[in-house]
């Protein structure tokens, strides 16, 4: 009988190394669970789709760490993003949860952005946070922190695997809200319209392109749009737009997906008309619209993304039930912008003041940002 309980033993030992072999070894934790929802907090952590999973993994104890792998800095935006996120470390109610905030910026290498990973996963990070160089070239770090146990979350130029956390503003419902705003303000009968559109073949603005003319579509009216590529930079945006009014165009509304500040310029330089304009959260962009009593939208990609996924990560580390894409609340405001709050005179043009997300409790003072670097640390 004893001979007979040991074998027994021995093949109920052998099935469960068997399983484990089978999923990667029983030594490694095998990622989050995939749950049910609703999620948490689902007024910030919105879901993707009506399809969105949900992802839980067991609940650690804090305070945590946390790492940033960013790629390159070509523009004020990304430093601002690291800005914001160190802000956001330091806030009431957000720094007791993190031992370490831990940020690196590694350039365009993407194989430097991918080790960058992999060490931060070595060191024992909780959680490690990626805006990444290319969306497809992850796959293997994003099986290594699941193995790991590490929450791995990106934004912005999100990791295209379906097991890592994809945050990101609806681009789409930006060019949405871009278009109802122009078609409020404009006069019934207005049909001329000036589309300065991003670099041809940006997933950001293919979606805002779709959700403009979905929102015109949507109208039943006919319009004449011309559009233009200002590449999201002021000074490109200022020269297509000077071209296609000195080409002719007498437009009734325009919409600017960035470099919003060059094209209002060309607008009022060029003195043929005054319209109302859709545009990104350039600092300029707002300080011409309130000077000159324009009518004025400005919505776009906050750079306080970083934030909120910090604020995503903790809560996927306390065990909370997360969408694995969360479809950020949009940053928008009208003119006229309250200074201080909307707008901030006394910083640079091209700060980008779309860094509150209210539905999140995320928001930042001038002051808050200032003090801290785009650096790594």
């Amino acid at each position: 009988m004893k001979s007979m309980l040991h074998l027994r033993r021995f093949a109920s030992i052998g099935a469960i190394l068997a399983v484990g072999i089978a999923f990667g070894g029983i030594a490694k934790a095998a990622g989050p669970e995939i749950v049910a929802g609703p999620g948490d907090d689902p007024e910030c952590f919105k879901p993707g789709s009506a399809d969105t999973k949900y992802f839980q993994w067991p609940a650690k104890p804090g305070p945590y760490r946390i790492a940033l792998a960013n790629g390159f800095i070509a523009n004020d935006w990304r430093v601002q993003m690291i800005r914001v996120a160190k802000a956001y470390a330091e806030q009431p109610g957000v720094k007791e949860d993190i031992k370490e905030f831990k940020v690196v910026s590694v350039g365009e290498d993407i194989a430097a952005q991918i080790a960058a990973v992999n060490n931060f996963i070595d060191q024992g990070f909780d959680a490690v946070i990626v805006n990444a160089n290319n969306t497809s070239a992850f796959g293997a770090v994003v099986k290594k922190a699941n193995d790991a146990g590490v929450v791995l979350l990106s934004f912005d130029n999100v990791i295209d695997d379906p097991m890592n956390i994809q945050i990101n503003v609806d681009q789409k419902g930006l060019g949405k809200l871009a278009g109802d705003f122009l078609l409020k303000e404009m006069k019934p009968d207005a049909s001329k319209l000036l589309f300065v559109r991003g670099p041809a073949g940006q997933p950001v603005d293919i979606a805002r392109a779709d959700g403009f003319n979905e929102s015109l579509d949507a109208s039943g009216r006919k319009f004449d749009v011309t559009e233009v590529v200002g590449n999201w930079a002021p000074g490109d945006a200022q020269k297509v737009t000077a071209d296609a009014i000195a080409a002719g165009g007498v437009f009734d509304g325009i919409y600017v997906e960035g470099g919003s500040q060059g094209s209002a310029t060309a607008m009022l330089d060029a003195g043929k008309f005054v319209v109302q304009m859709s545009g990104e959260t350039e600092n300029g962009f707002r300080i011409i619209c309130n000077e000159k009593g324009l009518k004025c939208s400005s919505g776009g990609t906050g750079p306080a993304q970083s934030s909120v996924t910090i604020k995503t990560a903790i809560a996927a580390l306390k065990g909370k039930k997360i969408p694995q894409t969360i479809a950020l609340p949009t940053s928008i405001s009208y003119a006229p912008f309250k200074e201080g709050v909307d707008v901030f005179p006394a910083l640079p043009a091209s700060f980008f003041a779309g860094n509150n997300f209210e539905a999140c409790k995320i928001g930042f003072t001038a002051e808050e940002i200032a003090a801290q670097s785009g650096d790594n640390n």
